[in-house]
């Protein structure tokens, strides 16, 4: 007699809807950011030559032509502000998610710290993805390709969140509303789809590893025949 135990192992289902949140909130970022700096070179250093002008406060018939002009402005700051905190929202979320894809024990502490410590959060991100990439247990050979992506993902990252929290404020000029210009809208917009290309990637390998995985647990053993029941007869024998 032969006897083995299958056990069949599925993971948890990938989070194919918090991903597509972030391709959408990662694209309505680089939009709204875009809109910002063709303003800023449209129309954005005549208005900086005016509100300096009327002294920052226009009033009366000056009021009048400056005001649409604001209006539009602080539409489009608060949308950047919005589309921003939106994506980081969609990207902690999906990434809490991907990590318990792998494991349905992992804590969500880890990731909101490794975003929110300074310091910590130059690297600790990074490191959090590579992790989530491990523990899908991609094929062979794949590693150097990943490194690479990600590597690219998060030094673009980083220099955009050092063009703007660094360069603008020191190279701020008199003529400029904000000093965003190309350089930060390309920078932001790279970043922004080497971050998507590797949220792609990682939903991938999840959808891979989620097919059923039979695990055989001992091997298959000949075991001898049971004792007869009293008064039958052992199969193969006959009376």
């Amino acid at each position: 007699m032969a006897r083995g135990e299958n056990i069949v192992r599925y993971t948890q289902a990938p989070p194919t809807r918090a991903a597509s949140a972030v391709y959408v909130m990662l694209t309505a970022q680089v939009l709204s950011l875009a809109a910002l700096v063709i303003f800023e070179h449209t129309r954005g250093h005549r208005l900086a030559a005016q509100l300096a002008e009327f002294g920052g406060r226009p009033h009366g018939a000056d009021a009048e032509a400056v005001v649409g002009a604001v209006t539009v402005f602080a539409l489009l700051i608060m949308l950047v502000a919005g589309t921003s905190i939106a994506a980081g929202a969609a990207y902690v979320t999906w990434l809490v998610r991907a990590r318990q894809a792998n494991d349905r024990s992992a804590p969500t502490g880890p990731v909101a710290a490794a975003w929110l410590i300074p310091g910590v959060n130059l690297v600790a991100p990074a490191v959090l993805v590579d992790e989530v990439w491990r523990g899908t247990r991609p094929p062979s050979g794949q590693r150097g390709r990943w490194l690479s992506l990600l590597a690219a993902w998060w030094v673009s990252w980083l220099a955009t969140l050092a063009l703007i929290t660094i360069r603008l404020p020191l190279d701020a000029s008199a003529g400029d509303l904000t000093g965003m210009g190309v350089l930060e809208l390309g920078s932001a917009a790279v970043a922004a789809v080497l971050c998507a290309c590797t949220v792609r990637e990682l939903t991938r390998l999840q959808h891979a590893a989620r097919s059923p995985r039979t695990v055989r647990s001992g091997a298959f053993r000949t075991l001898s025949p049971p004792n007869p029941a009293p008064g039958s007869t052992p199969i193969g024998r006959t009376g």
